[in-house]
């Protein structure tokens, strides 16, 4: 095997340990991989890059960028073998686009500050991908992203057309009387139907959290968390008493739940 073993690897090294592991005598998982196989291994490697940005963890950060970096990798390798392109066309085309859509660095364009920045990005992407209306930037959104994301991402193409509430307590009231309606229901419409009025309330929270600057994914993904520290602490206090929670009253079981939800 022509490889040279050394104390510190480049990119270089790397695309060459794809190669060979692709290789006919390489490794037997690796070469018969395909774009769909390891589809999921690449979200999952983003998901963990994300988890070490949260975590504010530069080592678990550092290993998590180069396991994404040996996704990227491995899809060129793939398309490599079938003569499409490689790793340096993927490296051009960014190299391309970065150049293209900052004029106000490398040409003569000039800007007041970052919100410009952003609209003349905007501007030359829908040129670039050629999105000729504000429905087609709506639709550019990937439908592969988490929903919460997705809906994030559309009301915010959405208000740059002009076509969205701006005004927070505006979206928080419509969101209450969503609710209230909900409830004169007596929550009796069936699934299909509780589904609708659900994902109408959950894309006007999209919005919301639009218009007050929060990441919808980052707010619930911390909730979450703290949904589940907070259900340890209170599981722990009841098997501290000496029962469990199959063994509180009705009573208890609401006060436990209480303070999971509004914390311990």
């Amino acid at each position: 095997m022509d490889f040279e073993f050394k104390s510190r690897y480049d990119i270089s090294d790397l695309l060459k340990i794809m190669k060979i592991l692709r290789s006919e005598n390489g490794c037997p998982w690796d070469k018969v991989q395909t774009h769909e196989s390891i589809r999921t291994d690449l979200i999952e490697e983003a998901y963990e890059v994300c988890e070490g940005i949260d975590a504010n963890s530069p080592e678990m950060l550092r290993e998590e960028l180069g396991d994404l970096l040996m996704q990227v990798v491995f899809h060129s390798e793939i398309e490599t073998e079938a003569g499409n392109f490689d790793f340096n066309d993927v490296c051009n085309d960014i190299c391309q686009k970065l150049v293209y859509r900052h004029p106000h660095v490398f040409g003569e364009v000039a800007v007041k500050d970052a919100d410009e920045v952003l609209k003349n990005w905007d501007a030359l992407k829908k040129a670039g991908k050629h999105q000729d209306t504000f429905s087609d930037t709506l639709e550019s959104v990937p439908k592969t992203f988490p929903a919460l994301l997705r809906g994030e991402k559309v009301c915010k193409r959405a208000a740059r057309a002009g076509i969205s509430e701006n005004d927070a307590k505006t979206v928080a009231e419509s969101i209450i009387e969503d609710i209230r309606s909900l409830c004169c229901e007596d929550f009796s419409g069936d699934v299909e139907q509780n589904q609708q009025n659900m994902g109408k309330i959950l894309l006007k929270f999209c919005n919301l959290n639009r218009i007050l600057k929060v990441d919808s994914e980052k707010a619930l993904t911390y909730s979450t968390n703290r949904f589940i520290m907070n259900f340890r602490a209170v599981e722990n206090e009841i098997i501290a008493s000496g029962k469990s929670l199959e063994d509180i009253s009705e009573e208890e079981l609401r006060l436990a739940l209480e303070k999971v939800l509004n914390g311990v």
